[in-house]
């Protein structure tokens, strides 16, 4: 019978990992003081334009807070494009991707001086098989799907800025 105790394993291998990262000088990007503390709270972001807009800036706002008066502007442009990626035997299309482009630029309201920027890509699917109706939700889901995603990335890409231009 083996002496092997699954839990304890876990813990010494956390308490490892935790004195490691405390060694490096570690910090949280969101923590008190952390390299994105100046960004959170401080940034307003552009007036969505249509629906897609609307669920990105209901996504930023929700991680960064919602501010009408911050000290930085975010500007969001984002387009789309369907493929049919799937076909029935008789050639009906049964999948779709939607494809999603962002391009954002985090700009200082004060001077007007474009901070960073970027460009971002990605895509999700959906299913066509169904009724007309759970088609039309698919696609809306996954509209919905890919705006999250997108708005992941962009988080990631503020908070790597953050990081690096910390005092």
């Amino acid at each position: 019978m083996s002496s092997f105790n699954r839990r304890t394993a876990l813990l010494s291998l956390t308490a490892a990992c935790g004195l490691a990262l405390a060694g490096c000088g570690f910090e949280p990007t969101y923590g008190t003081g952390g390299s994105a503390s100046k960004f959170l709270g401080e940034i307003t972001v552009d007036a969505p334009t249509d629906n897609r807009t609307y669920i990105l800036t209901r996504e930023l706002e929700d991680r960064l807070g919602r501010n009408l008066n911050g000290t930085y502007g975010l500007s969001v442009s984002v387009t789309t494009d369907e493929d049919s990626t799937g076909r029935t035997i008789t050639g009906t299309t049964s999948r779709y991707d939607v494809i999603g482009e962002a391009t954002y630029a985090l700009r200082d309201l004060a001077t007007g001086e474009v901070l960073t920027s970027g460009k971002i890509k990605n895509y999700v699917g959906y299913s066509a098989t169904g009724s007309t109706v759970a088609t039309i939700a698919a696609q809306e889901d996954a509209t919905e799907r890919l705006m999250v995603i997108l708005t992941d990335q962009i988080i990631a890409n503020l908070l790597a800025y953050a990081a690096t231009t910390a005092q």
